[in-house]
């Protein structure tokens, strides 16, 4: 009789195989984290406003015209 966890297979011990886990797969997750960026390359997230910058003035005073 094998030991508890184990069966015999062609003479020999083996371990039971684990019980699976309803989880994501690193594939899975992998393959939605590409079409989340793809996603964001080919359409974007949303048109943020990109505010125009000011025109920076004169850094050194100008002399005034005599």
């Amino acid at each position: 009789m094998p030991p508890e966890g184990y069966h015999v297979v062609r003479s020999h011990l083996r371990r039971n195989p684990r019980p699976r886990a309803r989880g994501l797969s690193g594939w899975t997750i992998a393959a939605l984290v590409g079409m989340v960026w793809l996603w964001g390359q080919l359409v974007g997230f949303g048109e943020a406003e990109t505010a125009e910058p000011e025109r920076p003035g004169p850094s050194v005073s100008v002399p005034a015209e005599r």
